[in-house]
């Protein structure tokens, strides 16, 4: 099976082979640790998880081996734990310390806070996550290397990138040189020797993060951000990987100034092989931004939403697009968690292994094509509530997405085979509607409705089942229907009007024909 991936550096679509068959390397940018990981920052994690997890599939299918099953798959994906921000973040939160140990206080507080909430959402831990203050010395080994090699100079005690000596600059944004020193609007610096030069170390100001400089500069500095990721890549990966991953407002000028660096260093064609991006995120049609109010972080996402919704409404919209996160597809997200759940119920999958059958393997081989993966799960789940072979697919398939995690692991064993059909049942027909129309057992229902409750309400979190599915208000929903009738037969249109508005207060909607009037929970 062939996997192909979108090249942002080509503009194409590529089959994709490793540069060593026995070892797929790909590394992606992470987080800057300062505050709470946004909306936005979930999609790159997301996305790339999902790579990650082919990856290491189609590697155990032997595809980049001859067959043997051996290949391995390396994900690095950084953390970066010196910047601007980190300073300005710690010297506001932590006035009284010094701050160094305030930024210490930041950085931990902030790191636990990212893998809590991208563990939450599913995401496998990277095989490696190097933190850039534990690699300062690559730092200083490629600075030298560049400065070496004439691609960088010492300059009031700064070490800048020349973008000059590298003649094909700017190739991944598809900018030229001329185009971007005319595009340019703040002053320059006069120890560059030319506008478009980067920083990759500068000094430390007092009481900052500070280390023996390179190039014989007495003065302690810290490097730019560009040289971390330059320099922690050719640690795990080597001089040229495979795959290099990030957002798509990385492309300039982090990433072209990742390739500037790591080229120059070690005289390559280039940096990665394939450059693959994800597309920007809006929320409801703006830019995501505090002073708009719609600045939404994970954390806060997850207490009003369940992870599993959250992740399946990041994959409706293909990687490389904008994605617009309104709450009309987290209402389509999580109905569509609902309604997998119960064809997911008869496999009772126990573990977070599960292995994907061919069609979804070839669908996201084809550049990770998520929504066309989701609109299979949608017709398989379908056949999943009424055929045992066909849930075990679909479970598979589903958990294989980083979905139903928790459910695999800590609720789908503790369910009872006898009540799916049931649960299925009240699932088409919505609770009390679902009682009213049989003569079933009303404490055998409240048996099931209360098992439901364990895996249902952990994807409605801001409307439990047990609120929806009210067994006590049944007598008092029919009574209130009666004296409606009875005030419409006396033309009391006022008093039916109210008793209307009070039944769908209670969540009651009512629906009247010529046969009569019929009722159900509204969802």
């Amino acid at each position: 099976m062939e996997l192909k991936l979108y090249d942002t550096l080509t503009r194409a679509k590529r089959v994709f082979t490793p540069i060593d068959p026995a070892r797929v390397r790909m590394y992606v940018c992470g987080p800057t640790v300062y505050d709470f990981a946004h909306i936005g920052n979930a999609r790159p994690v997301i996305v790339f998880d999902v790579l990650y997890r082919l990856l290491q599939h189609l590697a155990k299918q032997g595809v980049w081996d001859g067959g043997k099953g051996e290949t391995t798959v390396t994900y690095v994906r950084n953390i970066t734990d010196v910047d601007d921000k980190i300073n300005a973040r710690a010297a506001e939160e932590y006035p009284s310390l010094p701050l160094n140990e305030a930024i210490r206080q930041v950085t931990e507080k902030t790191d636990r806070q990212f893998h809590d909430d991208v563990a939450a959402l599913g995401c496998l831990a990277p095989t490696v996550e190097p933190r850039a203050t534990e690699h300062i010395a690559e730092m200083r080994m490629l600075i030298e290397r560049l400065v070496k090699s004439g691609n960088a100079y010492v300059a009031a005690e700064h070490v800048l990138f020349s973008v000059p000596s590298m003649p094909d600059y700017g190739k991944l944004a598809r900018r030229s040189l001329d185009e971007m020193r005319a595009g340019e609007r703040v002053a320059v610096e006069a120890y560059k020797r030319d506008p478009m030069d980067f920083v990759l170390w500068k000094p430390s100001e007092p009481g900052e993060p500070a280390w023996p400089s390179p190039c014989g500069i007495k003065t302690s500095g810290r490097p730019g951000w560009h040289i971390e990721c330059s320099a922690m890549s050719w640690k795990y990966l080597g001089e040229t990987f495979d795959i290099h991953g990030g957002g798509i407002d990385l492309v300039f000028p982090h990433h072209e100034n990742e390739i500037a660096q790591s080229r120059c260093a070690f005289h390559t064609g280039v940096m990665a092989n394939y450059w693959m991006h994800n597309g920007f995120l809006q929320v409801e049609g703006e830019k995501m931004s505090k002073s708009l109010g719609n600045f939404v972080t994970i954390r806060e996402l997850l207490a009003e939403q369940a992870a599993d919704v959250i992740r399946l409404q990041m994959l409706m919209t293909h990687y490389t697009q904008p994605i617009d996160w309104t709450k009309a597809a987290t209402t389509e997200a999580r109905r569509a968690v609902e309604e997998w759940l119960v064809g997911a119920l008869r496999s009772k999958p126990r573990d977070t292994k599960a292995e994907p059958d061919n069609e979804l393997v070839s669908i996201l081989a084809d550049d990770l094509n998520t929504p066309e993966a989701i609109a299979y799960l949608h017709k398989l789940s379908q056949s999943a509530q009424r055929n045992d072979v066909d849930s075990q697919r679909f479970t598979n398939n589903v958990v294989f997405l980083g979905i139903f995690r928790d459910f695999a692991r800590e609720i789908a064993p503790t369910l009872k085979s006898d009540d799916l059909n049931l649960i299925s049942e009240i699932n088409k027909l919505s609770a009390v509607e679902w009682l009213r129309r049989t003569s079933s057992d009303i404490e055998k229902y409240n048996e099931v409705v209360k098992q439901k409750d364990v895996y249902l309400k952990y994807y409605n979190r801001k409307r439990p089942i047990s609120e929806m599915f009210r067994i006590n208000d049944i007598n008092s929903i029919n009574i209130k229907i009666e004296k409606r009738l009875q005030a419409k037969a006396l033309k009391n249109f006022a008093e039916s009007d109210r008793i209307r508005d009070e039944l769908a207060a209670m969540g009651v909607v009512l629906k009247d024909s010529k046969e009569g009037t019929t009722w159900e929970i509204a969802r």
